[in-house]
């Protein structure tokens, strides 16, 4: 038996090294990427269709069809505590304002319904184009009405509320949900439908759509006299605008949507000083409680991690610690600084002090550690979180300390790895 194991393992390390193997594997490999992106498609097809069905909801049921502001906000308060509770993460005040701001940029005007060639009774349901001729509106040759004039006589004939397929109404919604969300961000109507043709006709990932509404390409295409040339230029990805298929599974209203838990992947020296560092605060003492690593939170239409979240139990405050592998930098203090805002808004309870926030910056000529205390409201809270929280300089040493450590380990298993292959 071990003979025809060991004959099995030969003959396929013998048709790997002609290349049959090389294909098989290949063709595995391209086919489970296609599947992957397959997925995600169509959870995000579901998910930007749930959320336009969630914003019209809003809008047409609860308020009347009207923009009544102090009803819709108390509304969507209520929405956004029962759904949380019941679904989880995604169904925040700001998310469920987007779904209605989602379903006012693509309201039920730019939809319209046609009938099946199956069934009498089944809709499909599709996007409006942009611009329809005048003659759209009058009936077929056959003497039937066309599908706009079929939806004002169904609504007309009928004062029940509409059920849409979900299935069906996905078709009408071919961009990734966070695509919607970063078109949302562009104010002009026309400047957003041209990015959201544009996204379509060139297949751009959210990344180079995000590019390119940064970049102002509408205004840009607006004032060139090449125009043609200079659209065939902008649908020429760039190499940090490509999505794999795992970032694509991954992406965080995905996870949310399906209230996944939402893993980040470090490097392998990121993640040993975050875990170390994790240790050495809690064996300082009982005053410090672990919260959460790599918490994710949002920021306008951009997603950020915190890499370590603790409480501070004397100080009653939440210290946020981000972790720079490269020397310190002032953007870094203001983007820390953004995340203590965040926290104090978002995260911290009504009884708790002001969040402090710790950069450690683990530079390759020196390493560093620096408190974030701009936004406490006075000097002497500042001097107390200060006495009650470990030094800078015992912090840096550790953080130095860590560093040597985990290279003399990574020296070694290469030293060892190189004695294996010899």
């Amino acid at each position: 038996m071990a003979t025809k194991k060991k004959k099995f393992v030969s003959l396929v390390t013998k048709n790997g090294a002609n290349g049959d193997y090389a294909g098989v594997h290949g063709g595995i490999v391209t086919l489970l990427e296609e599947a992957r992106r397959a997925a995600a498609r169509s959870v995000n097809a579901l998910m930007t269709a749930s959320y336009w069905e969630i914003g019209r909801r809003i809008v047409e049921y609860e308020q009347g069809g009207k923009e009544r502001a102090e009803y819709g906000s108390a509304l969507i308060k209520r929405l956004s505590a029962d759904l949380t509770a019941r679904f989880g993460r995604g169904f925040g005040l700001f998310n469920l304002q987007q779904m209605r701001s989602f379903y006012l940029a693509w309201p039920s005007d730019k939809i319209y319904w046609t009938l099946s060639n199956k069934s009498s009774s089944y809709l499909i349901l599709q996007t409006k184009p942009p611009e329809l001729p005048a003659e759209e509106s009058l009936p077929t040759p056959s003497g039937e009405l066309p599908p706009e004039r079929i939806l004002q006589t169904l609504s007309a004939k009928s004062s029940e509320p509409q059920v849409f397929d979900l299935a069906e109404l996905s078709k009408a919604f071919p961009l990734p949900w966070s695509a919607y969300v970063r078109l949302l961000s562009v104010r002009s109507e026309h400047a957003r439908a041209f990015y959201e043709t544009e996204a379509l006709r060139c297949g751009w990932t959210v990344r180079q759509l995000a590019r390119q509404i940064d970049s102002q390409f509408y205004k840009r295409i607006a004032l060139s006299r090449n125009k043609i040339a200079m659209l065939e230029k902008g649908g020429i990805a760039e190499p940090g605008d490509a999505i794999t298929p795992e970032e694509a599974i991954k992406d965080p209203f995905v996870l949310e949507f399906l209230n996944l838990k939402d893993e980040y992947s470090e490097s392998e020296l990121e993640g040993a000083l975050i875990q170390h560092l994790a240790d050495f605060l809690l064996e300082l003492g009982d005053d410090f409680a672990f919260v959460g690593r790599q918490r994710r939170l949002r920021l306008d239409d951009t997603w950020f991690r915190v890499d370590l979240l603790f409480f501070h139990r004397r100080l009653k405050c939440l210290l946020i610690i981000d972790l720079k592998v490269g020397n310190f930098s002032y953007a870094d203090a203001g983007q820390m600084h953004m995340y203590c805002n965040y926290a104090r808004e978002h995260w911290t309870k009504p009884d708790e002090n002001p969040p402090v926030g710790l950069i450690l910056c683990a530079g390759k000529g020196s390493n560093e550690a620096r408190y974030a205390l701009e936004g406490l409201p006075n000097k002497v809270l500042a001097a107390e979180y200060l006495t009650a929280l470990p030094s800078e300089n015992l912090l840096a040493a550790e953080l130095e300390k860590t560093r040597h450590i985990l290279e003399v380990q990574r020296i070694g298993r290469g030293a060892q790895n190189g004695e294996g292959k010899a």
